[in-house]
């Protein structure tokens, strides 16, 4: 089973709570960006690494704006469901950027990454990173992925809102945002999941867009229910 979320931000609760214990051995969580647990390579956070590597079910995440670049950057790549991932411990495996992968009979295209906000109050190199944007190659991958696939994908893992799902939102046109373009454009998948959203929309296919009030998970629902 696919399950998503975003913005964990390196909050262990969200990982031990009620949700999270419901997930078994084959099952599949998905991370929109945000992952939080590769800041700054600490005694700690290597233990972190370690109990979510050995947890029975997999944990697939796209880097956000919030994930340290520069440390994802130093873990080896291998094939995994078709395309390359960084297997950082374990079960917990970052997708690349511009990749798709085969999971469950399902194409996942994958394109982490952002722009931050508050760039102009972090540090370089600490606790934000230029690279957090997708690169000229990294997109022209992106494209040659998509069209070696003739632009057919069931899910677009994203943490950044492409514009067509944006002009819904009334949020202003970030430079990812601008990135997207292409994909959102020219595909039309089964469902387009980001970290990021508030209301029903055409991005949610009219669904129920929860966010959880201190993390920001994402609950689709077909009907109005109590948030989790």
């Amino acid at each position: 089973m696919l399950y998503v979320t975003g913005d964990i931000h390196a909050d262990i609760r969200r990982l031990k709570g009620r949700a999270a214990k419901q997930l078994k051995k084959g099952d599949i969580l998905l991370v929109c960006g945000d992952f939080g647990f590769l800041w700054d390579g600490s005694p700690k956070e290597l233990r972190l690494l370690d109990w979510l590597g050995k947890r029975p079910y997999q944990i697939l995440f796209v880097e956000g704006t919030h994930d340290n670049i520069d440390l994802l950057s130093g873990y080896p790549e291998e094939t995994l469901y078709g395309g390359q991932v960084r297997r950082v411990s374990g079960n917990c495996c970052q997708l690349l950027r511009g990749e798709c992968y085969e999971i469950e009979g399902k194409r996942v295209f994958a394109l982490g990454g952002g722009e931050s906000t508050d760039m102009d109050i972090r540090v370089e190199g600490e606790t934000w990173w230029s690279r957090e944007l997708p690169s000229a190659e990294e997109l022209a991958h992106a494209r040659e992925t998509l069209a070696s696939l003739n632009q057919q994908v069931d899910y677009i893992i994203t943490h950044s809102v492409a514009p067509t799902v944006n002009k819904f939102l009334d949020r202003e046109q970030m430079q990812i945002n601008l990135l997207l373009a292409h994909p959102s454009a020219v595909i039309t998948p089964e469902k387009y999941v980001f970290a990021q959203l508030d209301s029903p929309s055409a991005g949610s296919e009219g669904k129920w867009v929860y966010f959880e009030e201190s993390y920001d998970d994402v609950f689709l629902l077909s009907k109005r229910k109590d948030a989790v």
